[in-house]
This record gives structure tokens, C-alpha cells and sequence, in this order.
């Protein structure tokens, strides 16, 4: 039988407000355990929620970039459920009335093609504490710092049907958060992590199967790997005659498995009911209006923008806004070096972002400035070094070694652009190898690139390729 996945996400953004969603104590991460949690987040006798205005207006942010209804009016709920890192016992968020309705987002697949999926909302709500197990033998650890924090959960619809197409989406929203800058996207700190609702059935069948959740994901590989390991999971246990339970389940990227962690609650299980304590959520259309007028370019418009303004192809494009900051170094090396943006976009796109992966640094973490690898674009354009010596020039500036001039002359790698200087070099090449010149008159042109290659040895690459190979060219043309 062939089989049809389904899967839906909910993403977990936490915001990037100063302080929690219903209190003046700090977001900020790292600090030592407990010491972040005031009396509303542990939910003392007596103390009252007061909704942070920041946190409401990124949400806004973020329905307006997805092009989300919002909604005028919006109602918090307490979510009724124990967890040891849960102090109050219940969870505020919101249930019947989000504050951002349907929208959608348009992700590039792998083939090219152009998938839109369906947001069905995307709503606020205070994230939970840590439950700590790793430093405490036969014990559990619970440390509240991050109970309070502002969260921003996002619902898709059921429209995904491979992992691949799941990790675009997400990869699309983790861009969109950081370029709206209301979500930081730093999933080693779990401030961007999602849980994925998969399903299989019969293809053809519009019935959806059962579903199990997988829960809190923190990075787009385990994420692919999860799903794809739970299809297979969910497969086999249909042709062998079982059922597929509705379940939440743990990915252990470790062992490369999916295990059972509880059933999977339903709304009437947690017992929602409007928090009584917060008034409803009321947003103008003049607050809507002026967080619209304020939103940056967003990644979809860059990319359009990036193909026509640059003439860069889809994939280049898609590399280059995939990273606000990314985008904007490309930008900014474009107009200082006044290069053709393909090739700056190989330089930013090859060398260094195949250096900072390397390292597992950031852009905004680059030790190569701007500023430096203009002037090293500059120097190829002015033909004062080749592309070939320039890769020599990114790892000394990488190492911090001075700046592109100063290593030019230090270790003496300007380019021999002196016609006299090259003709000489070549025809000492062509004296110590009169069979190859005579086989390639005889018509064997492949061996052209065997002479290149003598001259480039003997030069330690600092010929000038262009000014070479018409030089060379005229050479071997001459009659013996």
C-alpha cells in the first residue's frame, strides 16, 4: 500500500521583550537558576498579572508579515494542567480568541517549487520553567527563570507532506521572526523550537489518520530526522495489523528514535476558562496600522528584490535573505567594493559562509568585516591579485593577520601583470617541454591546460590568468 504523510507544526517563538509577559522580571538568559522569578511568575497568593504591550505588539508584527487577520479583540485563558516547572498549576494562555487569526506563508522546496502553507493561528502565552534531570543523581532539578517568558505559539494547518517540506516551513518562519526581530531564533537556548503533529494514511484517502505529537524540537535536522523516523515508526505498525495511539512522544536524537511520553490531551482536558484576572485584549485599528507602517522588508519582497535589483538566481537569492544580517553584508560589500553582486554573492556565500559553518559562528560573529572583504574583491577586480592568491588572502584575514594590502606585500603575492615578465616565463615552458607543444600543434588542444598549469607553478600563482592565456595562446599559434 502506498501511504500519504500529514503533518502539521506548532512552533514555540519566545519574544524578545525585555521583561515576562505578565510581570517586570528579566528574559534575560543565563542567569543562575531561580533567580529570574518573581512572585507573579510562581503565582503567589494575591499578586496580578499585568500584560506586557511589547509582547502584543510583536505578535501583531508577526500576523501582519504573514498577512493574518487580527484580531480587535482577544481573550487569555487559564490552560488547567500539572507539571513539576508549572508553579501556578494552570498556564496563561489563549484558547477560542487568538490575537492573530488565519494567514499563510509561501516556502521554496528543494525542486523550486513554491508551497504555501496555512497558518490557522498564532497566539500568546507564558512559557513554562526547566525541568533539569542532567546534574542531579536519581533527582529533578526545576528551575523557574524561564516561567513567565513570553511566548508566541504558531499553528499550522495539516499541509505539509514530507520532512523536507516541514523543515522548509520552519526554516521560513525562523526567518521571518528574526527579520520582524521579535524572536532572537536561537534554538540551542530553546527560544525557537517546535512540536510536529504527524500522521500516515492510505494515499488517495481523505480521512486524516491518527496523529502523535512529537515534542519540543530544537534544531531543523532533528526536527527532519523525528518526522521521518515516525513515519516509518507509524507504517510498520499499521501493516503489522496495530494501531497508531494519539500520543505526545519524545525524539531521542541520540539513539535515533521516538519514545512514548504520555497520551495526547484534547481542549476539554485542560479545562479552559478566561482568565479572570486580565481583561480582554482590545487592539485598534490605528495601533495595526502603525506597527504595519513599521514593518521592515521582509524576506519574500528581499528575494524579489534580489533577483531583479542583483540578477541572482533563485538559489542564490534564497542562500542570501535566508539571514537577515547575511543580506545585509551582501549588500553593504556590493556598494563598497562596486563588484558585480554574483561575484561578491560567491564570496559571501562559498568562502566565508563556508568558514563561519565551520566554526559555527554567526554572521554577525564574522572576523571578516565588510570592509575587508571589499578591498580583497577590489584587488581581483583591479587585477592586482587573482582569485586563486584572494582564497590565500581570506584565511590570513580570517586568521586576523593584517588587512588585504598589508598582506599582499608582506608575503609579496601581487599578480605578474608585465606582458615581458610572462612571455619569458612561457617560453622557457615551451623550450622544457618540445613534445608537448608539438603534440598540441598537432592538434591535442587539451594540453593548453597543462601549460597554464607550468606557468602557475612556476609563478606561485601570481600570473595574471587573462593577460596568460592570450599570451600563451599567441605563443603556441607561432609556427616552429
Amino acid at each position: 500500500m502506498e501511504w500519504e504523510t500529514v503533518i502539521g507544526l506548532e512552533i514555540h517563538a519566545q519574544l524578545l521583550t525585555n521583561s515576562k509577559i505578565f510581570s517586570g522580571a528579566s528574559t534575560a538568559f543565563g542567569a543562575e537558576p531561580n533567580t529570574q522569578a518573581c512572585a507573579v511568575d510562581l503565582g503567589f497568593p494575591g499578586v496580578l498579572p499585568v500584560l506586557n504591550e511589547e509582547a502584543v505588539r510583536m505578535a501583531i508584527k508577526f500576523g501582519l508579515g504573514v498577512g493574518a487577520e487580527i484580531s480587535k479583540k482577544s481573550v487569555f485563558a487559564r490552560k488547567n494542567y500539572f507539571y513539576p516547572d508549572l508553579p501556578k498549576g494552570y498556564q496563561i494562555s489563549q484558547f477560542e480568541l487568538p490575537v492573530v487569526g488565519k494567514g499563510h506563508i509561501d516556502v521554496q522546496l528543494e525542486n523550486g517549487d513554491v508551497k504555501r502553507i496555512h497558518i490557522t493561528r498564532a497566539h500568546l502565552e507564558e512559557d513554562a520553567g526547566k525541568s533539569l534531570h542532567e546534574d542531579f543523581n536519581g533527582l529533578t532539578g526545576i528551575d523557574l527563570n524561564r516561567a513567565g517568558t513570553p511566548l508566541l505559539e504558531i499553528v499550522s494547518e495539516p499541509d505539509m507532506r514530507s520532512a523536507k517540506e516541514a523543515v522548509a516551513y520552519l526554516k521560513a518562519i525562523h526567518s521571518l521572526v528574526r527579520y520582524l526581530e521579535i524572536c532572537d531564533g536561537n534554538m540551542q537556548e530553546g527560544s525557537f523550537r517546535c512540536d510536529a503533529n504527524v500522521s500516515v494514511r492510505p494515499k488517495g484517502q481523505s480521512k486524516l489518520g491518527t496523529r502523535a505529537e512529537l515534542k519540543n524540537i530544537n534544531s531543523f535536522r532533528f526536527v527532519e530526522r523525528a518526522i521521518n523516523f515516525e513515519i516509518e515508526r507509524q507504517i510498520t505498525l499499521i501493516e503489522s495489523g496495530g494501531t497508531v495511539t494519539q500520543e505526545t512522544r519524545l525524539y531521542d536524537p541520540n539513539k535515533h528514535e521516538t519514545r512514548s511520553m504520555r497520551s495526547k490531551e484534547e481542549a476539554n482536558d485542560y479545562r479552559y476558562f478566561p482568565d479572570p484576572d486580565l481583561l480582554p485584549l482590545v487592539i485598534t485599528e490605528d495601533m495595526i496600522a502603525a506597527i504595519k507602517d513599521d514593518l521592515p522588508e521582509l524576506p519574500a519582497q528581499k528575494r524579489q528584490r534580489f533577483m531583479e535589483q542583483y540578477s541572482l538566481s533563485a538559489y542564490d537569492a534564497d542562500v542570501l535573505v535566508s539571514n537577515r544580517h547575511m543580506a545585509i553584508y551582501f549588500e553593504t560589500v556590493v556598494k563598497e567594493s562596486g563588484a558585480q553582486p554574483k561575484l561578491v554573492t560567491n564570496w559571501v556565500t562559498g568562502d566565508l559562509l563556508g568558514a563561519l559553518n565551520k566554526e559555527n559562528l554567526d554572521i554577525t560573529e564574522s572576523p571578516i568585516s565588510t570592509a575587508q572583504l571589499s578591498k580583497l574583491i577590489e584587488r581581483i577586480s583591479d587585477n592586482t591579485i587573482s582569485g586563486k592568491i584572494a582564497k590565500t588572502i581570506f584565511e590570513s584575514l580570517w586568521n586576523q593577520e593584517g588587512n588585504v594590502d598589508e598582506i599582499i606585500e608582506k608575503k609579496g603575492l601581487k599578480q605578474v601583470t608585465d606582458n615581458s615578465a610572462i612571455e619569458a616565463l612561457i617560453d622557457k615552458i615551451l623550450a622544457d617541454n618540445p613534445g608537448h607543444v608539438t603534440e598540441y600543434r598537432s592538434g591535442k588542444d587539451k594540453l593548453f591546460g597543462f601549460f597554464v598549469g607550468q606557468a602557475m607553478k612556476a609563478s606561485g600563482g601570481k600570473m595574471n590568468p587573462q593577460l596568460l592565456n592570450e599570451l600563451l595562446k599567441q605563443k603556441l599559434a607561432q609556427k616552429a
